[in-house]
Protein backbone atom coordinates (compact mmCIF):
# COMPACT_ATOMS: atom_id res chain seq x y z
CA UNK A 1 0.00 0.00 0.00
CA UNK A 2 1.03 3.40 -0.65
CA UNK A 3 2.31 6.01 1.54
CA UNK A 4 -0.82 8.15 0.43
CA UNK A 5 -3.43 5.52 0.57
CA UNK A 6 -2.06 4.55 4.30
CA UNK A 7 -2.37 7.68 5.15
CA UNK A 8 -6.04 8.62 3.68
CA UNK A 9 -7.01 4.75 5.65
CA UNK A 10 -5.53 6.32 8.42
CA UNK A 11 -7.50 9.49 8.20
CA UNK A 12 -10.53 7.11 6.95
CA UNK A 13 -9.89 5.34 10.30
CA UNK A 14 -9.68 8.43 12.70
CA UNK A 15 -12.87 9.88 11.28
CA UNK A 16 -14.53 6.71 12.09
CA UNK A 17 -13.11 6.74 15.40
CA UNK A 18 -14.52 10.15 15.55
CA UNK A 19 -17.77 9.94 14.61
CA UNK A 20 -18.30 6.75 17.20
CA UNK A 21 -17.08 8.22 19.76
CA UNK A 22 -19.57 11.90 19.19
CA UNK A 23 -22.11 9.21 18.86
CA UNK A 24 -21.89 7.35 22.19
CA UNK A 25 -20.88 11.20 23.72
CA UNK A 26 -24.00 12.64 22.24
CA UNK A 27 -26.84 12.59 25.05
CA UNK A 28 -29.83 11.49 24.77
CA UNK A 29 -32.96 12.88 22.94
CA UNK A 30 -34.76 14.53 25.96
CA UNK A 31 -37.67 12.58 27.44
CA UNK A 32 -40.60 14.03 27.25
CA UNK A 33 -42.54 15.19 30.57
CA UNK A 34 -44.73 13.83 32.62
CA UNK A 35 -48.11 14.60 31.97
CA UNK A 36 -50.68 16.29 34.67
CA UNK A 37 -53.78 17.28 35.79
CA UNK A 38 -54.33 20.60 37.73
CA UNK A 39 -57.29 21.41 39.36
CA UNK A 40 -58.25 25.19 39.28
CA UNK A 41 -61.61 27.59 41.26
CA UNK A 42 -63.04 27.24 44.72
CA UNK A 43 -64.11 25.13 46.93
CA UNK A 44 -66.22 22.70 45.43
CA UNK A 45 -62.93 22.04 43.63
CA UNK A 46 -60.48 22.31 46.04
CA UNK A 47 -61.94 19.58 48.30
CA UNK A 48 -63.73 21.85 50.89
CA UNK A 49 -65.85 19.58 53.12
CA UNK A 50 -63.39 16.20 52.16
CA UNK A 51 -60.56 16.82 55.07
CA UNK A 52 -57.23 15.85 54.93
CA UNK A 53 -56.05 19.27 53.63
CA UNK A 54 -52.88 19.48 52.55
CA UNK A 55 -50.24 22.44 53.68
CA UNK A 56 -50.71 25.36 51.03
CA UNK A 57 -47.77 27.66 49.33
CA UNK A 58 -48.42 31.35 50.41
CA UNK A 59 -47.87 34.07 48.35
CA UNK A 60 -44.04 34.36 50.15
CA UNK A 61 -43.45 30.67 48.74
CA UNK A 62 -43.72 28.89 52.37
CA UNK A 63 -45.87 26.38 52.74
CA UNK A 64 -48.31 26.76 55.06
CA UNK A 65 -49.70 23.65 57.48
CA UNK A 66 -52.76 24.69 60.09
CA UNK A 67 -52.66 28.15 61.75
CA UNK A 68 -54.68 27.15 64.53
CA UNK A 69 -58.68 27.87 64.40
CA UNK A 70 -58.43 31.78 65.82
CA UNK A 71 -56.16 32.43 62.99
CA UNK A 72 -57.14 34.73 60.17
CA UNK A 73 -59.26 33.00 57.78
CA UNK A 74 -57.22 34.88 54.75
CA UNK A 75 -54.10 32.55 55.86
CA UNK A 76 -53.06 29.98 52.87
CA UNK A 77 -54.11 26.74 54.65
CA UNK A 78 -57.62 27.85 54.76
CA UNK A 79 -57.95 26.94 50.72
CA UNK A 80 -58.45 23.47 51.83
CA UNK A 81 -56.92 21.95 49.95
CA UNK A 82 -57.94 18.01 50.26
CA UNK A 83 -56.15 14.77 49.26
CA UNK A 84 -60.03 13.46 49.14
CA UNK A 85 -61.01 16.18 46.66
CA UNK A 86 -62.45 14.44 43.48
CA UNK A 87 -59.36 15.53 41.03
CA UNK A 88 -57.28 13.01 43.27
CA UNK A 89 -60.40 10.40 43.05
CA UNK A 90 -60.83 10.28 39.63
CA UNK A 91 -59.96 7.57 36.80
CA UNK A 92 -57.60 10.03 34.75
CA UNK A 93 -56.17 7.93 31.98
CA UNK A 94 -52.65 8.33 30.99
CA UNK A 95 -52.12 11.13 33.83
CA UNK A 96 -48.83 11.08 36.17
CA UNK A 97 -49.55 13.78 38.20
CA UNK A 98 -52.31 15.79 39.88
CA UNK A 99 -52.15 19.17 40.93
CA UNK A 100 -54.94 20.94 43.16
CA UNK A 101 -54.11 24.80 42.82
CA UNK A 102 -57.81 25.96 43.89
CA UNK A 103 -58.80 27.24 46.71
CA UNK A 104 -62.11 27.67 48.85
CA UNK A 105 -63.59 31.07 48.65
CA UNK A 106 -61.90 31.21 45.06
CA UNK A 107 -63.61 34.06 42.61
CA UNK A 108 -62.86 34.87 39.16
CA UNK A 109 -60.26 37.68 40.14
CA UNK A 110 -58.16 34.76 41.72
CA UNK A 111 -57.33 33.46 38.78
CA UNK A 112 -54.97 36.57 37.02
CA UNK A 113 -54.39 38.35 40.43
CA UNK A 114 -53.24 37.33 44.13
CA UNK A 115 -56.52 36.67 46.14
CA UNK A 116 -54.70 38.15 48.55
CA UNK A 117 -55.46 41.33 46.37
CA UNK A 118 -59.18 41.65 46.91
CA UNK A 119 -61.32 42.16 50.12
CA UNK A 120 -61.66 38.34 52.44
CA UNK A 121 -58.95 37.25 49.63
CA UNK A 122 -56.46 34.10 51.39
CA UNK A 123 -53.00 34.63 50.91
CA UNK A 124 -52.14 33.01 47.73
CA UNK A 125 -50.92 33.55 44.71
CA UNK A 126 -52.72 34.45 41.20
CA UNK A 127 -53.91 30.85 40.08
CA UNK A 128 -52.57 31.30 36.76
CA UNK A 129 -49.16 31.84 38.17
CA UNK A 130 -49.33 28.69 39.78
CA UNK A 131 -50.39 26.82 36.47
CA UNK A 132 -47.44 28.52 34.77
CA UNK A 133 -45.35 26.73 37.42
CA UNK A 134 -46.67 23.46 36.96
CA UNK A 135 -46.14 23.86 33.25
CA UNK A 136 -42.28 24.07 33.59
CA UNK A 137 -41.69 20.56 34.87
CA UNK A 138 -45.26 19.24 33.01
CA UNK A 139 -47.30 18.48 30.26
CA UNK A 140 -50.74 19.43 30.62
CA UNK A 141 -53.57 17.37 29.96
CA UNK A 142 -56.49 17.76 31.38
CA UNK A 143 -57.51 21.00 33.64
CA UNK A 144 -60.64 20.53 35.85
CA UNK A 145 -62.11 24.43 36.36
CA UNK A 146 -65.20 25.32 38.99
CA UNK A 147 -66.12 28.71 38.92
CA UNK A 148 -69.44 31.00 39.33
CA UNK A 149 -70.54 30.01 42.92
CA UNK A 150 -68.56 33.27 44.40
CA UNK A 151 -67.85 36.68 42.60
CA UNK A 152 -68.12 39.98 43.17
CA UNK A 153 -71.83 40.16 43.06
CA UNK A 154 -72.57 36.75 45.85
CA UNK A 155 -70.53 33.97 47.28
CA UNK A 156 -71.96 30.37 47.99
CA UNK A 157 -70.63 31.11 51.72
CA UNK A 158 -72.34 34.09 52.12
CA UNK A 159 -75.96 32.83 50.55
CA UNK A 160 -75.33 29.44 52.99
CA UNK A 161 -74.66 31.55 55.63
CA UNK A 162 -77.49 34.38 55.31
CA UNK A 163 -80.28 31.27 55.09
CA UNK A 164 -79.13 29.13 57.83
CA UNK A 165 -78.40 32.45 60.02
CA UNK A 166 -82.65 33.61 59.65
CA UNK A 167 -83.59 29.64 60.21
CA UNK A 168 -81.81 30.45 63.40
CA UNK A 169 -82.36 33.61 64.44
CA UNK A 170 -86.28 32.47 63.72
CA UNK A 171 -86.01 29.06 65.69
CA UNK A 172 -84.65 30.97 68.67
CA UNK A 173 -85.26 33.96 68.65
CA UNK A 174 -88.21 36.54 68.46
CA UNK A 175 -88.37 39.14 65.71
CA UNK A 176 -87.67 42.13 68.18
CA UNK A 177 -84.75 41.00 69.47
CA UNK A 178 -82.91 42.57 66.78
CA UNK A 179 -79.32 42.46 69.49
CA UNK A 180 -78.49 38.71 69.33
CA UNK A 181 -76.13 38.86 66.59
CA UNK A 182 -73.19 40.71 65.32
CA UNK A 183 -73.88 43.11 62.25
CA UNK A 184 -77.10 44.31 63.39
CA UNK A 185 -80.85 42.70 63.19
CA UNK A 186 -81.15 39.29 61.28
CA UNK A 187 -83.79 38.43 59.22
CA UNK A 188 -86.11 35.93 60.19
CA UNK A 189 -87.91 35.24 57.04
CA UNK A 190 -87.32 32.30 54.07
CA UNK A 191 -84.70 33.20 51.73
CA UNK A 192 -86.46 34.16 48.01
CA UNK A 193 -84.34 33.92 45.05
CA UNK A 194 -83.86 37.39 45.05
CA UNK A 195 -82.15 37.32 48.82
CA UNK A 196 -80.02 34.48 47.03
CA UNK A 197 -78.66 35.77 43.63
CA UNK A 198 -80.97 38.83 41.38
CA UNK A 199 -80.91 38.00 37.10
CA UNK A 200 -78.29 41.27 36.93
CA UNK A 201 -76.18 39.35 39.31
CA UNK A 202 -76.08 36.22 37.47
CA UNK A 203 -75.76 38.31 34.27
CA UNK A 204 -72.78 39.86 36.06
CA UNK A 205 -71.19 37.10 37.14
CA UNK A 206 -71.32 35.18 33.96
CA UNK A 207 -69.50 37.27 32.04
CA UNK A 208 -66.63 37.45 35.53
CA UNK A 209 -66.67 33.70 34.93
CA UNK A 210 -66.77 33.86 31.07
CA UNK A 211 -63.47 36.18 30.88
CA UNK A 212 -61.18 34.11 33.95
CA UNK A 213 -61.72 31.26 31.84
CA UNK A 214 -61.12 33.13 28.95
CA UNK A 215 -57.65 33.79 30.62
CA UNK A 216 -56.99 30.30 31.43
CA UNK A 217 -57.29 29.41 28.13
CA UNK A 218 -55.15 31.81 26.87
CA UNK A 219 -52.46 30.91 29.40
CA UNK A 220 -52.72 27.17 28.50
CA UNK A 221 -52.04 28.24 24.93
CA UNK A 222 -49.06 29.59 26.08
CA UNK A 223 -47.50 27.09 28.31
CA UNK A 224 -48.82 23.47 26.99
CA UNK A 225 -45.56 22.61 24.41
CA UNK A 226 -47.62 20.07 22.86
CA UNK A 227 -51.29 22.10 22.62
CA UNK A 228 -53.23 19.22 23.74
CA UNK A 229 -55.55 19.37 26.74
CA UNK A 230 -59.10 18.82 27.90
CA UNK A 231 -60.60 21.54 29.89
CA UNK A 232 -63.79 20.12 32.04
CA UNK A 233 -66.07 23.13 33.51
CA UNK A 234 -68.04 21.49 36.69
CA UNK A 235 -70.76 23.48 38.00
CA UNK A 236 -72.54 22.73 41.25
CA UNK A 237 -74.30 20.15 43.29
CA UNK A 238 -77.10 21.86 45.95
CA UNK A 239 -76.48 19.78 49.66
CA UNK A 240 -80.39 20.00 50.15
CA UNK A 241 -83.00 17.98 48.57
CA UNK A 242 -86.22 19.85 47.04
CA UNK A 243 -88.21 19.07 50.13
CA UNK A 244 -87.18 17.32 53.81
CA UNK A 245 -87.98 14.38 54.72
CA UNK A 246 -91.84 14.26 56.34
CA UNK A 247 -89.96 13.74 59.74
CA UNK A 248 -87.85 17.20 59.65
CA UNK A 249 -91.35 18.98 58.74
CA UNK A 250 -92.40 19.93 62.43
CA UNK A 251 -91.99 18.96 66.11
CA UNK A 252 -93.80 19.81 69.52
CA UNK A 253 -96.93 20.36 66.56
CA UNK A 254 -94.59 23.44 65.67
CA UNK A 255 -93.39 23.77 61.79
CA UNK A 256 -91.21 26.49 60.28
CA UNK A 257 -94.07 29.13 59.75
CA UNK A 258 -94.21 30.57 63.24
CA UNK A 259 -92.24 32.24 65.37
CA UNK A 260 -90.02 30.53 67.75
CA UNK A 261 -89.68 26.46 67.55
CA UNK A 262 -86.34 25.79 69.19
CA UNK A 263 -87.11 21.68 69.33
CA UNK A 264 -87.95 21.82 65.30
CA UNK A 265 -84.75 24.17 64.91
CA UNK A 266 -82.35 21.59 67.45
CA UNK A 267 -83.77 18.74 65.23
CA UNK A 268 -82.65 20.28 61.81
CA UNK A 269 -79.57 21.41 63.06
CA UNK A 270 -78.69 18.04 64.23
CA UNK A 271 -79.69 16.77 60.81
CA UNK A 272 -77.45 19.05 59.30
CA UNK A 273 -79.81 20.96 57.28
CA UNK A 274 -80.89 24.49 59.92
CA UNK A 275 -83.00 26.24 56.81
CA UNK A 276 -86.66 26.43 56.22
CA UNK A 277 -88.67 24.36 54.05
CA UNK A 278 -89.95 27.86 51.83
CA UNK A 279 -85.88 28.10 51.57
CA UNK A 280 -85.28 25.42 49.43
CA UNK A 281 -86.97 25.56 46.27
CA UNK A 282 -85.02 29.39 45.63
CA UNK A 283 -81.74 27.02 46.76
CA UNK A 284 -82.44 25.11 43.96
CA UNK A 285 -83.21 27.76 41.00
CA UNK A 286 -79.74 29.47 42.46
CA UNK A 287 -78.12 26.62 41.93
CA UNK A 288 -79.44 25.46 38.58
CA UNK A 289 -78.57 29.35 38.14
CA UNK A 290 -75.29 28.52 39.16
CA UNK A 291 -75.45 25.69 36.46
CA UNK A 292 -76.48 28.36 33.38
CA UNK A 293 -73.43 30.30 34.31
CA UNK A 294 -70.66 27.31 33.95
CA UNK A 295 -73.02 26.05 30.58
CA UNK A 296 -72.99 29.72 29.19
CA UNK A 297 -69.36 30.36 29.83
CA UNK A 298 -68.49 27.17 28.13
CA UNK A 299 -70.54 27.37 25.14
CA UNK A 300 -69.18 31.13 24.80
CA UNK A 301 -65.66 30.41 24.77
CA UNK A 302 -66.27 26.90 22.70
CA UNK A 303 -67.20 29.42 19.95
CA UNK A 304 -64.13 31.77 20.64
CA UNK A 305 -61.00 28.96 20.77
CA UNK A 306 -61.92 26.58 18.10
CA UNK A 307 -60.66 23.08 17.98
CA UNK A 308 -60.27 23.28 21.90
CA UNK A 309 -61.27 20.45 23.79
CA UNK A 310 -63.95 22.25 26.05
CA UNK A 311 -66.36 19.98 28.54
CA UNK A 312 -69.49 21.33 30.42
CA UNK A 313 -69.98 18.99 33.40
CA UNK A 314 -73.38 19.05 34.94
CA UNK A 315 -73.17 17.77 38.56
CA UNK A 316 -76.66 19.20 39.35
CA UNK A 317 -78.24 15.93 40.25
CA UNK A 318 -74.92 13.72 41.33
CA UNK A 319 -76.18 13.78 44.97
CA UNK A 320 -80.10 12.48 44.28
CA UNK A 321 -80.90 10.69 47.04
CA UNK A 322 -77.96 11.28 49.59
CA UNK A 323 -78.40 15.07 50.34
CA UNK A 324 -78.93 16.10 53.79
CA UNK A 325 -82.72 15.54 55.38
CA UNK A 326 -83.67 14.01 52.47
CA UNK A 327 -83.72 10.51 54.37
CA UNK A 328 -84.18 10.03 58.27
CA UNK A 329 -80.83 9.05 59.31
CA UNK A 330 -79.34 12.67 58.14
CA UNK A 331 -76.48 13.57 57.90
CA UNK A 332 -75.61 9.54 58.04
CA UNK A 333 -75.53 7.96 54.47
CA UNK A 334 -75.62 12.21 53.18
CA UNK A 335 -72.63 13.17 50.50
CA UNK A 336 -72.79 16.52 51.97
CA UNK A 337 -71.32 18.06 55.04
CA UNK A 338 -73.76 19.23 57.95
CA UNK A 339 -73.96 22.68 58.84
CA UNK A 340 -71.58 22.41 61.81
CA UNK A 341 -70.48 25.65 64.33
CA UNK A 342 -68.26 25.70 67.13
CA UNK A 343 -68.47 27.71 70.29
CA UNK A 344 -66.85 30.25 72.08
CA UNK A 345 -63.61 30.53 71.65
CA UNK A 346 -63.21 27.95 68.84
CA UNK A 347 -61.60 24.91 70.19
CA UNK A 348 -61.91 22.20 67.40
CA UNK A 349 -64.92 20.69 68.78
CA UNK A 350 -68.01 21.02 66.48
CA UNK A 351 -71.53 21.67 68.22
CA UNK A 352 -73.37 18.68 67.05
CA UNK A 353 -76.62 19.36 69.26
CA UNK A 354 -78.36 22.99 70.10
CA UNK A 355 -80.86 20.96 72.23
CA UNK A 356 -81.74 22.58 75.11
CA UNK A 357 -79.55 25.56 74.41
CA UNK A 358 -80.75 28.92 75.27
CA UNK A 359 -81.07 32.38 72.85
CA UNK A 360 -78.11 33.78 74.69
CA UNK A 361 -75.58 30.40 73.83
CA UNK A 362 -77.42 30.31 70.21
CA UNK A 363 -76.18 33.80 69.98
CA UNK A 364 -72.32 33.02 70.86
CA UNK A 365 -72.36 29.77 68.57
CA UNK A 366 -73.82 31.48 65.52
CA UNK A 367 -71.48 34.64 65.86
CA UNK A 368 -68.26 32.54 66.37
CA UNK A 369 -69.20 31.81 62.68
CA UNK A 370 -68.95 35.22 61.80
CA UNK A 371 -65.86 35.94 63.85
CA UNK A 372 -64.01 32.74 63.09
CA UNK A 373 -65.04 31.77 59.40
CA UNK A 374 -62.79 29.00 59.09
CA UNK A 375 -64.91 27.16 61.81
CA UNK A 376 -68.48 26.63 59.72
CA UNK A 377 -66.67 26.83 56.13
CA UNK A 378 -66.84 23.04 55.40
CA UNK A 379 -70.59 23.19 55.97
CA UNK A 380 -72.66 22.41 53.21
CA UNK A 381 -69.83 21.55 50.88
CA UNK A 382 -69.55 17.55 49.27
CA UNK A 383 -67.76 15.46 51.97
CA UNK A 384 -65.23 12.57 51.55
CA UNK A 385 -67.75 10.34 50.16
CA UNK A 386 -69.03 13.39 48.15
CA UNK A 387 -65.83 14.13 46.91
CA UNK A 388 -65.88 10.07 45.54
CA UNK A 389 -68.67 10.64 43.81
CA UNK A 390 -67.57 13.54 42.02
CA UNK A 391 -64.21 12.00 41.43
CA UNK A 392 -66.35 9.22 39.19
CA UNK A 393 -67.86 12.63 37.34
CA UNK A 394 -64.65 13.31 36.09
CA UNK A 395 -64.13 10.26 35.12
CA UNK A 396 -66.33 10.32 32.88
CA UNK A 397 -66.04 13.79 31.26
CA UNK A 398 -62.05 13.33 31.09
CA UNK A 399 -63.10 10.29 28.52
CA UNK A 400 -66.29 11.22 26.83
CA UNK A 401 -66.60 12.08 23.45
CA UNK A 402 -69.42 14.32 24.15
CA UNK A 403 -68.82 18.00 25.10
CA UNK A 404 -71.51 18.80 27.27
CA UNK A 405 -72.19 15.61 30.10
CA UNK A 406 -74.70 15.12 33.21
CA UNK A 407 -73.43 12.84 36.06
CA UNK A 408 -77.30 11.65 37.56
CA UNK A 409 -76.95 9.30 40.93
CA UNK A 410 -79.40 6.79 40.26
CA UNK A 411 -81.76 5.37 43.27
CA UNK A 412 -79.58 2.32 43.95
CA UNK A 413 -76.90 4.92 44.35
CA UNK A 414 -75.00 4.09 41.12
CA UNK A 415 -73.33 6.93 38.95
CA UNK A 416 -73.66 7.66 35.28
CA UNK A 417 -72.20 10.50 33.41
CA UNK A 418 -73.78 10.94 30.14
Amino acid sequence: MSALRRTAAAMALAVTAATLSTAVAAPAASAAPPTAAVALGDSFISGEGAGSYQPVVDVTGVARGFPGWTAPNSDAFFCHRSANASLHKATLPGIQDRFNLACSGGQPHDIAAASSARTNGRQVAAQLDQLRAVAQSHDIDLVLIGLGSNNSSFTFGGVAEKCANRFIADAWTGWWEFWAYLNGPVEQKPCTDADLATAAQLTAATAETTAAVRQILNTLREVDADGQHRVVLQDYTNPLPLDLAPTYHSEDNRDDTRDKFRALGAERYAAGCPIHRASLAPGHRFSQGLGTIVRSARDTLAAEFAGTDLVYLNVQRAFDGARLCENTNSPTGTLATPIRLMDNPPNGTFVTSLSGKDKIAIQRIANTCVSYFQTCQESWHPNAAGHQVLGQCLSGAATTAARSVACVRGSNGTISVS
